[in-house]
């Protein structure tokens, strides 16, 4: 009853089969001879058409224009031409009135065609009629399949007639199309070929379909049914978990393959289980190397796996680390708790432990019913790249020589100070001064000596100025301090002092003087920066036309200072 039961399924599955590909075939095979038939039609259309342009050429080539009319009223009678129409580029019919005769008259100053007597405008198409435009525009010809109605099924072919270089003296060179043939053919015949090759094609196929039935119900018993049986048998012990077993080989057909392929796979199994093992003790070892600290917890909460980075960053033992569990990570067990409540996907949380700045990613993972499966922490020591970030960022603001900060921090600086004291009200004041005779420093002592002259001038402004303050070289031998909340009178004697402090020191035993320049908010009343630099700039100017060292102060005429020798 049972070998009946797959007798009667692999028949119907290789009947079936059998039926699948042989409908595909056919399809296959109809719709190329169907392509063939209609491909045949459109050549005979291309030719007809390109014959019938050929033709129309060479009778206007030789000046017969009634004659080319009567061509192509002849053209019309053709049993196999359901419709037959030369038109102008504007959709109207050729040939029917005198707008050309008179074009091409006009054109060559003289008559060389009679009107015709009757005229008659007979437009086949719009002038805008899209398949029309396509034909001219592209100068290339267009087939049109019409079946809205079945019984009557049509070909139309537009063809374009070109304006070759032997029309120009009565067509102009203007328009690269001079008309458009038109050509309609009757589908019926190539219709019935199709039909008739669609009705060979379903009888061959009930033949060769039944034909195959027999055959393989006939095969089924004979070489199937009790191969199987047999292999079921050996098939049931491997079922039960044993992969060592093989199912026993003999004979060399597809039942023979079968068993073949089933102790190939389990050979497959075996290798798989094998590779799944090794790949397992990869991802260990590469979690027990990796720099990254790991924690990772099961659907209780109990940890399960913590690797040697995870013990050193944290500073614990991997057993204390156990023992503690994962809220106790850290020393603030309600962060890890915040970090859990925000979500599967948690981080960076940026903590700092010890001396060491951790980044920690705290991830839930789950099953794909949403059941939970345990908790990953990812920890990673930032210390050095926040670090390296904060060197960066000093070097991106100060000026490598001198240690203080540089033109670009200063243009921001003073951009928001200003802002900031126009907005509370409060005073702002900057300092402007440069190196008395700093060139002849370079160029008697050598640049060396001058940058050295520099520095020394840099940690005498870092030492006069107030924390609050900010020192900054401008360019140059120029300096600049920014001094918020600071009135003008405070601002003079904070520049007098400093003033002081540079004549009162000498670098390499040279004597080092500057001139020094300031302007205040509100004195000067801008919300411009360079405005500011620029009325501290003509103070500083101001003391160094008055004499060097000493101090001027913008919107007075005054120079303070020792007046030492220039």
């Amino acid at each position: 009853m049972q070998l009946t039961r797959i007798r009667h399924k692999m028949l119907a599955v290789v009947g079936l089969t059998a039926a699948l590909g042989f409908v595909t075939s056919a399809y296959y095979y109809v719709s190329h001879q169907e392509q063939a038939l209609l491909a045949q039609n459109e050549q005979t259309m291309v030719r007809l058409a390109e014959s019938v342009s050929q033709g129309l050429q060479s009778v206007m080539l030789a000046g017969s224009a009634d004659i080319a009319q009567a061509f192509a009223d002849n053209l019309k009678k053709i049993a196999e031409v359901s419709e037959f129409r030369i038109m102008r580029s504007n959709g109207e019919e050729a040939f029917r009135d005198n707008a050309t005769i008179d074009d091409v008259n006009r054109r060559r100053g003289e008559e060389l065609f009679w009107p015709r007597d009757e005229e008659k405008r007979v437009p086949i198409l719009t002038a805008d009629d899209a398949r029309l435009q396509q034909v001219v525009n592209t100068r290339q010809p267009l087939m049109l399949y019409d079946r809205a109605n079945p019984e009557r099924s049509t070909l139309t072919f537009m063809l374009p007639v070109p304006n070759a270089e032997q029309c120009y003296k009565c067509h102009g060179s203007k328009s690269p199309v001079r008309g458009v043939v038109m050509l309609t053919t009757s589908l019926a015949r190539v219709e019935r070929d199709i039909l008739k090759t669609r009705q060979n094609v379903v009888v061959l196929l009930g033949g060769a379909l039944m034909l195959t039935m027999l055959l393989t119900g006939y095969t089924l018993g004979r070489a199937v049914i009790r191969p199987i049986e047999k292999a079921r048998t050996a098939m049931a012990a491997v079922s039960g978990g044993d992969l060592e077993s093989q199912m026993k080989i003999g004979s060399s057909d597809e039942i023979g393959q079968m068993a073949s392929s089933f102790n190939l796979m389990t050979d497959e199994l075996r290798r798989t289980y094998a590779g799944l093992r090794r790949e397992q003790a990869k991802l260990t070892t590469i979690i027990q190397s990796s720099a990254e600290g790991i924690v990772v917890t099961d659907s209780e909460d109990r940890i399960v796996l913590v690797n040697p980075a995870a013990a050193t960053l944290l500073g614990k033992s991997e057993a204390d680390i156990v023992r503690e569990g994962f809220l106790g990570l850290f020393d603030a067990p309600e962060e890890i708790v915040a970090w859990l409540s925000a979500g599967d996907h948690s981080g960076p949380h940026m903590k700092m432990h010890g001396d060491r700045h951790l980044r920690v990613f705290v991830n839930t993972i789950r099953h794909s019913d949403g059941a939970l499966l345990g908790t990953v922490a990812q920890i990673r020591d930032m210390t050095e790249e926040l670090q390296l970030e904060g060197e960066l960022r000093r070097l991106s603001t100060t000026d490598g020589l001198t240690g203080l900060y540089n033109r670009r921090h200063l243009e921001n600086t003073l951009r928001s100070e200003l802002d900031r004291a126009r907005r509370t009200r409060q005073p702002l004041a900057i300092v402007m001064f440069d190196v008395d005779h700093f060139k002849r420093f370079n160029d008697t002592h050598g640049h060396d000596q001058g940058d050295r002259v520099l520095q020394a001038v840099a940690a005498a402004m870092r030492a006069g100025l107030r924390g609050t303050d900010v020192p900054c070289r401008y360019g140059g031998e120029e300096f600049l301090g920014i001094l918020p909340a600071t009135p003008l009178a405070a601002a003079a004697e904070l520049a007098e002092g400093l003033r002081t402090a540079v004549e009162a020191m000498e670098v390499d035993g040279l004597r080092v003087t500057i001139s020094l320049g300031v302007a205040a908010l509100p004195e000067i009343d801008t919300a411009i920066p360079d405005t500011l630099i620029a009325a501290a700039d003509a103070a500083l100017y101001r003391a160094k036309e008055g004499g060097r060292n000493r101090v001027a102060i913008a919107g007075t005429s005054a120079a303070d200072g020792s007046g030492g020798p220039a």
